[in-house]
């Protein structure tokens, strides 16, 4: 049953990641298209908005792909799971971002970058959240430590009374 589990998950991985490819072909391919027939965009931009977009790509290849024996061609491991939350969500979410950004560059022109702000804004938003909570965390801590301190105290008065 387990390794029917990683079957499933190595086949969800691989087609997660080839239309990954695809939509980075497409999305990108689009872009040049419109920038060699039509209206110059700012290649600059592009190149820098468009690198945490390769590199998400790239951690989510090199994390997520199935590796497979080539003696008997048995899977030897699934990779990650690519629909887990978390950080592996917020990589598709860049990637996505990205994607959307260079699509209203091609019909709006440069303005269309400014949606990938959108980008360091929400990674702002979540690392504060995480602060805070981390923060709560902490708290929560030291007063257990002093809960189980005072439940010490109270223990050793009533040893001390029944001696």
């Amino acid at each position: 049953m387990a390794q029917k589990a990683r079957k499933d998950r190595a086949k969800a991985n691989a087609a997660a990641l080839m239309n990954l490819h695809i939509g980075s072909f497409v999305v990108n391919v689009l872009f040049f298209l419109s920038n060699l027939l039509f209206e110059r965009k700012s290649l600059l931009l592009y190149v820098l908005l468009s690198i945490p977009s390769f590199v998400c790509e790239f951690i989510l290849e090199s994390t997520g792909r199935p590796k497979y024996d080539s003696s008997n061609n048995s899977l030897k491991t699934a990779g990650e799971d690519l629909s887990a939350p978390g950080l592996t969500e917020y990589m598709f979410d860049v990637i996505w971002v990205t994607w959307a950004s260079l699509v209203l560059v091609v019909f709006f022109g440069n303005w269309g970058w400014l949606l990938w702000s959108v980008v360091p804004a929400y990674g702002l938003v979540k690392g504060f959240s995480l602060l805070g909570a981390a923060r709560g965390m902490a708290g929560m801590k030291q007063e257990q430590q002093q809960q189980t301190g005072n439940d010490q105290a109270v223990r050793n008065r009533k040893q001390r009374r029944a001696a």
